[in-house]
């Protein structure tokens, strides 16, 4: 870090990272003690891991990516300019070996490291990765984004060959952690022109593993980086298999098929826990869950259908039944527990109680005293498919006749993105910092976007959110903004909190120098870490 902006530095990350710690403590806690004591030998190299995934990802593309199925595959494919360390509590540099940032934060200026070479692929021949590289990813990033990630990025000023100038829109606190997504990871101009639409299926990166293949609906298999920049990965092949159902995914662990699984359902943890061969990893997850309500068409554009909707709900039995075995706590804001913005206080805004009259009285008022139809669209996760159930249910004894749309991830997105589902319920898990949360729900730049498919628009709301970002790296200061962003927002009765989830994996003790994240992605390779099997 070069001496004229350390002080502006650490108060940078001061602000953004602060408290993550309350979020990592308990680190990877074993739920038994099954696991084998290590290898004294020392790692090995060879073999194949292969990761069980929940859902079958649409697209590797990272300006088009949506859901954590598909960066859990890109995190071993690309890199971006910085990165967390493991547990979260620090952003540190990969491909950009330093950079400054100027004072009033609208200028960031990255040193990037000589010795990184792309993948080889179609297009490109394991080519060195430089600064016009960075450039056309992040600007197609700010352009292209599924999810809006790099929205506050003006311009990338290339320098000189190994030095890149990120110019914002406006000040942005939290702009180096926005880097840290994969969704901001750097790729090859050629191949992805060269591709085209279909640059998805075939993605090149810099990252320890080179795309392979693509078995549609089934897995996505990488072979090692024997170049990769950090180290050379220990293991040949990484596989990736979908199993969207959790008692299949649990049962190819027990049998040896997987070697990770990274959705593991309350019923099997004890089936898991008994088998000598396997150690269970739990992490308090930075996530919420939630259903969310059209605001712009529809019955739920009335407030009073969805406070209605709201008092129509049993969250607690709702909780209480899809996690009979523990693993989540009941939500009421649109921060996790975890977040340093969440205020406890805040609580008392969110409608806890199930009252029955109150939403028919609510429904009547609106015109809607004999009901209405309604669709509640979920992917097919079993968590919210249950969920769903359980909402159609309560809804139906106050008139609402809920449909039930399940859908592949893909497909449900791109529903949601667009604003064509009357109710849906998303789960989102990001970093601590609440403009990962706040902006992607209730900014008016995200509308037509996955976080805000509801359509919330509050000019007040945005221009506050803009402001927690743009005025001020005090973190007091911020909270205080995005306290009221949650006041306002709340108001509305936008949406219903579900619950916060625990991350569990259930590993084969085979792996070796696997960690559960904070943020629950799969990373098999980085800077602190590079797992390996025994042979």
């Amino acid at each position: 870090m070069k001496r004229k902006t350390k002080v502006t530095f650490l108060l940078i990350f001061t602000i953004i990272m602060t408290l993550l710690v309350v979020g990592c403590q308990g680190t990877n806690k074993p739920e038994n003690d099954n696991k084998e004591k290590p290898d004294t030998t020392g790692p090995q190299d060879g073999g194949q891991l292969v990761v069980g995934l929940s859902q079958v990802p649409k697209t590797l593309d990272p300006v088009k990516y949506t859901g954590t199925y598909e960066s859990n595959i890109m995190n071993s494919i690309y890199d971006t300019l910085v990165a967390w360390t493991d547990d979260q509590q620090k952003i540190v540099g990969s491909l950009a070996t330093d950079w400054k940032v100027s004072d009033n934060l609208l200028e960031y200026t990255f040193t990037l490291r000589d010795n990184v070479y792309f993948h080889d692929g179609k297009y490109v021949k394991g080519r060195k990765l430089t600064a016009e590289d960075v450039k056309y990813s992040l600007e197609r990033s700010a352009t292209q984004s599924a999810m809006g990630r790099l929205s506050d990025l003006k311009e990338a000023v290339v320098v000189d060959e190994e030095t890149v100038k990120l110019i914002l829109k406006q000040p942005n606190a939290a702009f180096l952690a926005r880097l840290t997504d994969p969704g901001n990871g750097i790729v090859p101009k050629e191949e992805v022109e060269g591709w085209g639409d279909e640059f998805g299926q075939h993605p090149v990166g810099t990252g320890p593993f080179v795309f392979d293949s693509w078995a549609k609906d089934d897995n996505v298999t990488l072979v090692r980086n024997e170049k990769y920049w950090v180290t050379k990965p220990h293991l040949e092949k990484l596989v990736f298999k979908f199993i969207p159902d959790q008692a299949m995914m649990s049962n190819a662990l027990l049998s040896g098929d997987i070697d990770i699984a990274t959705d593991v359902a309350g019923p099997d943890r004890q089936k898991l826990k008994a088998d000598k061969n396997i150690t269970i990893q739990t992490m308090p997850g930075m996530n919420v869950y939630f259903a969310a309500m059209n605001m712009q068409k529809g019955p739920t554009a009335d407030i009073r259908v969805r406070k209605a909707i709201a008092y129509a709900l049993d969250v607690d039995a709702a909780v209480k039944n899809i996690f009979q075995f523990g693993g989540a706590t009941r939500a009421y804001l649109p921060l996790p527990k975890k977040s340093w913005g969440y205020d406890p206080a805040l609580e008392e805004l969110a409608i806890k109680e199930r009252n029955v009259e109150k939403a028919k009285e609510l429904l009547k008022e609106a015109g809607y005293e004999n009901g209405f139809k309604t669709t509640i669209v979920t992917p097919n996760k079993p968590y919210r498919v249950k969920w769903a159930q359980i909402m159609q249910t309560q809804l139906a004894e106050v008139g609402i006749q809920a449909d039930i749309e399940k859908l592949e991830w893909g497909s449900y997105s791109d529903k949601v993105s667009k604003g064509e589902a009357p109710i849906y319920l998303l789960a989102w898990t990001w970093f601590p910092d609440p403009d990962f949360f706040l902006f992607q729900f209730f900014h008016k730049a995200q509308i037509g976007r996955l976080g805000n498919g509801q359509g919330f628009l509050d000019e007040e709301v945005s221009a506050l959110i803009d402001e927690a970002k743009a005025s001020t790296i005090d973190q007091d200061k911020r909270k205080a903004l995005y306290k009221q962003v949650m006041e306002k927002a709340m108001a509305q009765v936008p949406r219903v909190e579900g619950w916060h989830k625990e991350n569990i994996n259930g590993i084969r003790n085979r792996v070796q120098d696997y960690n559960i994240c904070p943020d629950d992605q799969v990373r098999i390779v980085t800077q602190e870490r590079n797992v390996w099997v025994k042979q």
